[in-house]
């Protein structure tokens, strides 16, 4: 058995289980079916915060280590995509959060200012333009000696004739790949709008399919959304489009007249039990760690999951 390592899927959390895995002295080649920009992970919102994630225990850890790395990209916005930008988590109290709200710097109860009917949470936190931030990790993986292939695997054994170790992350990809149960697909959809003016990120999550959230970045703003389980239709739905304008416009009056640049779509992967993130032995004495399931948090913890991934082929 050779020493290479396969990591299986190209989205935020292959990479990012790709780059620490390479920077850590080990030969990765990553395998993904079609080119990271064009992944899930580049139509995310973008924003760190946990959000449809379990399980609740383990998030927390992986969360504040990846907001720890994030903290660190922030000073080259142009190059990592990291930026950092003040926001509310609207219905959102403290005493509702995990524990790993009291290590975030300056998380606190939202001003009248801030947000209206007071009942919310101001913060300041990492917002990552997805397709900066992928090429970013994209180079870093290279420049580390690891490389990205267009290839999907039929299987976790095609990949293991080729290394000793294979890491899955193929998201959604993972119900096929492994027959993995309770996998679903959550809908997503946004419109992205040119930005007339909006410097502060806004979230208002229910427990329906709609949601209502802004996020500016570069030269743009995008307007969401939807959570909707189960749903794998990958057009946007036009009167979709129209309720999130119209919802965001209730909070921001400008935004009803910005000119739309386009619409996306994306499918977060979602796992009963939340993340599966762990070591299994392969016939022949491979090894193969899975890494899927983040729901709509994968730029949240991927940094903190691709650590204990590294930890898991070590073992």
């Amino acid at each position: 058995m050779n020493g290479e390592t396969i990591v299986l899927g190209g989205g935020v959390i292959g990479l990012t289980s790709a780059v620490v895995l390479a920077e850590a002295g080990r030969r990765v080649r990553l395998w993904s079916p079609e080119e990271p920009e064009a992944t899930t992970s580049a139509v995310a919102g973008g924003l760190w915060w946990p959000y449809r994630i379990e399980p609740e225990e383990r998030v927390g850890l992986w969360a504040l280590r990846s907001l720890e790395m994030y903290a660190g990209l922030v000073d080259r916005p142009e190059e990592t995509g990291a930026r950092l930008v003040s926001g509310v988590h609207a219905a959102t109290r403290r005493e509702e959060l995990g524990g790993w709200a009291a290590e975030v710097d300056g998380l606190r109860a939202a001003t009248a200012a801030e947000y209206a009917p007071g009942d919310g949470l101001w913060a300041r936190l990492p917002v990552l333009d997805m397709p900066t931030h992928l090429r970013w990790l994209r180079r870093r993986l290279e420049a580390a000696g690891g490389r990205v292939e267009r290839r999907a695997a039929g299987s976790p054994a095609e990949a293991a004739a080729e290394a000793g170790v294979v890491v899955n992350c193929t998201g959604l990809g993972a119900a096929r790949l492994v027959r993995a149960a309770g996998v679903r697909p959550v809908r997503g959809q946004l419109v992205v709008v040119e930005n007339p003016g909006v410097d502060t990120w806004f979230t208002r999550t229910g427990t329906g399919a709609e949601s209502t959230y802004f996020i500016p970045q570069p030269g743009r703003l995008l307007l969401g959304g939807t959570a909707e389980a189960g749903a794998d239709a990958l057009e946007p739905d036009p009167e979709t489009a129209r309720a999130i304008v119209a919802r965001c416009a209730q909070l921001r009056p400008e935004i009803a007249g910005a000119r739309i640049l386009g619409h996306r779509v994306g499918l977060r992967p979602e796992r009963a039990g939340g993340v599966r993130l762990e070591r299994e032995e392969l016939p022949g004495g491979g090894v193969l760690v899975h890494n899927y399931g983040h729901g709509g948090a994968g730029v949240t913890v991927a940094w903190g999951c691709a650590r204990e991934v590294a930890g898991l082929v070590d073992a």
